[in-house]
């Protein structure tokens, strides 16, 4: 049975009294609605702490934005697993699209990255996707299939969530058409051994077209970014039809 899954990825926005402030709003407009679905917060590591705390009781699982792949070191800037355990984050985003942009993430990398998630028993959202060049060169499927193959290895898919994100549809405000993107993802979905796996779109999911993205068969859930960020929208995608 394949799970829903709303995730928010906060990047690099809201102070601790921010989040806060989203939490009042948040939580009386989704507290009984569609309970069966998962909800995650992946916020800044600053945030982590008070979010742990205040999320204790209500449905919304906590989730970060990075792992590194080793325990412990001298590695200044970067978090470990056993951190962000002891906070009480069960989520992790591994290997987005800006992590790959602008901070050198390469499949190898991200490979590590992931076993080091699931060697804190902590679930990584493996996110994949193309960018326009590709796309418009027709490599789509064959970038996406190298991300896979080269990130998968030695991993358990029984303790996985991927997200397909086009990057050229990120924060742009230009969506990839849902019948595409229900097309690509079932594209991965056969290239996985467990077929179970929840597989997000990424990419621009707003209330505008989330029902529409939602509706597709191959689709598990939404990794969102800027509508996450307000708590209306938000509690919209949560409840989408």
């Amino acid at each position: 049975m394949r799970k829903i899954i709303i995730a928010g990825n906060w990047k690099m926005f809201k102070t601790q009294a921010e989040s806060l402030d989203f939490l009042k709003e948040l939580l009386p407009k989704i507290a009984d609605d569609h309970e069966e679905r998962e909800v995650v917060l992946c916020t800044p590591f600053t945030d982590l702490g008070l979010m742990s705390k205040s999320l204790h009781g209500t449905r919304i699982r906590l989730g970060a934005q990075n792992i590194h792949w080793e325990d412990e070191g001298a590695f200044t800037g970067e978090i470990s697993g056993s951190m962000l355990t002891e906070m009480g984050v069960r989520y992790v985003i591994v290997g987005h699209s800006e992590r790959r942009q602008y901070f050198g993430e390469t499949n190898a990398t991200v490979n590590q990255r992931l076993k080091a998630a699931q060697r804190h028993n902590l679930i990584p959202i493996l996110c994949v996707g193309e960018s326009k060049a590709q796309r418009d060169a027709g490599e789509t499927e064959a970038i996406i299939f190298e991300q896979l193959a080269k990130g998968l290895v030695d991993i358990d898919q029984n303790a996985l969530v991927i997200a397909y994100e086009p990057i050229w549809a990120i924060g742009t405000g230009e969506t990839c058409d849902a019948i595409e993107a229900n097309r690509v993802i079932g594209l991965i979905r056969e290239k996985l051994t467990n077929k179970n796996v929840t597989i997000q779109y990424g990419g621009s999911v707003k209330p505008a077209n989330v029902d529409e993205i939602m509706a597709q068969p191959e689709i598990d859930g939404a990794l969102v970014g800027g509508a996450s960020l307000e708590a209306e929208s938000f509690a919209r995608l949560v409840k989408h039809v």
